[in-house]
């Protein structure tokens, strides 16, 4: 899945601007775009916040700011959603789902998401240091739940071709909020301590980065509000990446980029201690070959080696993944064919290996219109978990077969003038075969093991629409993204058959405004989320509206930005995930200095 996606990166990356530190966007290549044209005005911290507006998107919330996150595209689940930082893989050997929790989001300038590679990229803002050689930002937000979000960030223009970014933020809350009839959440603190120094180099018909992030966070896990536990999870994390663009000729480009990433997870509760301890190392690299002006082609390759070491069972992981791909761009379409080998090799003799192809098309039918469509195939290895957690794991799994497609519609407006309209409908299929769930053994009912019975069908729609007016000192913007997700389970004998997918909202909506003028700053976003069932039955529909306001002041050569927030201001009560409940009304106060 990184081969592909970092050939997208790279088409993306000579279009970009430079990413600016006074804004977070979220791009999408097959999704939607949605842009927070002022964080510094209103900003919460919070990643969860900026991904509930992406139609196609679900965020699984295990309670708030101090809550344990993963993220959902298109109803295939969190573990076939892979996560990146900078076109690099986070990868998590243990479950398979990245944490989003870990995540500064202040300290990233856009979100690539990729709904054929079913994926999210987090791109690092650049330095911008002004006219000067330094530029710095100081912060402190705090709030309901005995809540402190201290912040920091430095920039340094050390020449013409170097720049240089230290960050560092924390996270503190109490996270005792209340819920339900006059109950409150006990056991659910958060420290949170995040660390990272960017370097940024030009060169020749090229460019580098790299970037060292250490994340250390200790909370509690309150557990179900139906099953309370005092139980305690620290995490350790720390990764070194670099990447490398150049192009040394009109024919020939080279992207090649490197991690290297160790993690420690302890888990204690009153009967047992479990540490989690894994390393990962990672070498990439994508050659790019102009061959014509309307005929592009590439070569990819990419090593994986991952082991995980834990109280319980131990082991390795080597993924070798090549893929070729060939683009063929005229005046008013785009066709992009590849073709991806993905192979895994275990400590143990397991091995697995799968071939992926895939076809993008793009036709622009008229002005600002344009038709877009996609097939893939995709797998997902089992987990380690799934495979050798003793008293569960099922060495015998096979890989999760996926089936991707989607066609749409594309519709820009640019009238001239104060307006900006932005219009996009998408109609997707999935499927899924193998789906690995839980059952009753033969020879033990009572004995639970994962087995590769599933199968899943999800069809859906994803509309949005975004309106922006500018005019002087005004900027004011409406938006709107919609999503239907029929996300049925179509596993033959199973007692959901013919049910929605666990966890899957059917519908999900968003709608926000934004007015802003001479520094001053409003919005409002309004979310809701409905047709939603587990295991267990239907959950009930929820729906919150948050509001906030700002006001930026010039002191000399310095800004002053003074802000406020109200979180679900109507209190209402709900859960995310079942017996999970969410913070109710909670306020968000701020204050940041930059200079």
């Amino acid at each position: 899945m990184y081969l592909t996606a970092i050939l997208v990166a790279a088409s993306l990356a000579a279009a970009e601007a430079a990413d600016s530190l006074d804004a977070v966007t979220i791009t999408a290549e097959r999704g939607m775009v949605v842009s927070l044209t002022d964080t510094t005005a209103v900003s919460s911290g919070d990643i969860t916040e900026t991904l509930l507006t992406v139609p196609g998107l679900f965020v699984n919330d295990y309670g708030g700011i101090s809550g344990l996150r993963s993220v959902s595209m298109r109803g295939l689940g969190s573990a076939h959603t892979a996560v990146y930082i900078d076109g690099i893989r986070v990868n998590n050997l243990q479950t398979g789902q990245a944490d989003l929790s870990f995540l500064d989001l202040p300290g990233f300038g856009s979100a690539v998401v990729d709904f054929a590679q079913n994926s999210l990229d987090f791109r690092t803002a650049r330095p911008s240091s002004g006219d000067g050689p330094f530029s710095g930002r100081l912060s402190l937000d705090a709030g309901s739940f005995n809540t402190w979000l201290p912040s920091a960030q430095f920039d340094f223009r050390l020449s013409d071709r170097l720049a240089l970014r230290l960050s560092g933020s924390a996270t503190l809350t109490d996270g005792d909020y209340h819920w339900g009839d006059g109950q409150r959440r006990e056991n659910n603190d958060l420290r949170q301590y995040r660390a990272a120094a960017d370097l940024f180099g030009a060169m020749r018909d090229g460019e580098w980065q790299a970037k060292l992030y250490w994340n250390s966070a200790d909370r509690t896990s309150p557990g179900a509000s139906n099953w309370p536990s005092v139980s305690r999870q620290s995490d350790r994390n720390v990764f070194l990446q670099g990447r490398l663009r150049r192009r040394f000729s009109e024919l020939y480009s080279l992207d090649v980029s490197a991690k290297a990433a160790a993690d420690a997870l302890n888990y204690s509760d009153e009967w047992s201690e479990t540490d989690y301890d894994q390393k990962e190392l990672q070498l990439n690299s994508s050659h790019s070959f102009d061959i014509r002006r309307w005929w592009k082609a590439s070569l990819s390759a990419s090593v994986q080696w991952n082991r995980l070491e834990t109280s319980l069972y131990e082991g390795s992981r080597t993924e070798v993944i090549s893929a070729a791909a060939t683009s063929f761009i005229l005046e008013r379409f785009r066709a992009d064919f590849a073709l991806e080998y993905d192979g895994t090799f275990e400590s143990g003799g397991r091995r697995t290996s799968r071939l992926s192809p895939s076809l993008g098309l793009r036709f622009n039918a008229a002005g600002g219109l344009d038709i877009v469509a996609f097939s893939r195939m995709a797998s997902r290895v089992p987990t380690f978990n799934e495979l050798y957690y003793p008293g569960y794991g099922n060495p015998g799994l096979r890989p999760e077969d996926a089936w991707l497609n989607s066609l749409g519609l594309e519709y820009r407006l640019f009238p001239g003038g104060a307006w900006r309209i932005v219009m996009r409908l998408d109609g997707f299929y999935n499927s899924l075969n193998d789906k690995i769930v839980s059952a009753p053994t033969e020879e033990n009912p009572s004995i639970w093991l994962p087995y590769n019975v599933g199968r899943a069908e999800i069809a859906g729609i994803d509309a949005s629409a975004s309106l922006r007016w500018t005019r002087g000192l005004w900027d004011a913007g409406l938006s709107a993204a919609y999503s239907l997700q029929d996300a049925r389970d179509r596993t033959e004998g199973s007692d959901s058959f013919g049910q929605q997918l666990s966890g899957t909202p059917r519908h999900s909506l968003n709608l926000a405004g934004e007015l802003a003028w001479n520094g001053w700053k409003f919005d409002a976003d309004w979310c809701f989320r409905g047709g939603r069932r587990d295991s267990a039955g239907e959950l009930p529909d929820w729906n919150t509206l948050d509001v906030s306001a700002g006001k930026s002041l010039s002191i000399g050569d310095m800004e002053l930005t003074i802000r406020l927030k109200a979180r679900n201001i109507c209190g209402f009560s709900y859960e995310t995930v079942r017996y999970y409940p969410m913070p109710g009304r909670s306020l968000l106060a701020g204050l940041e200095f930059r200079f």
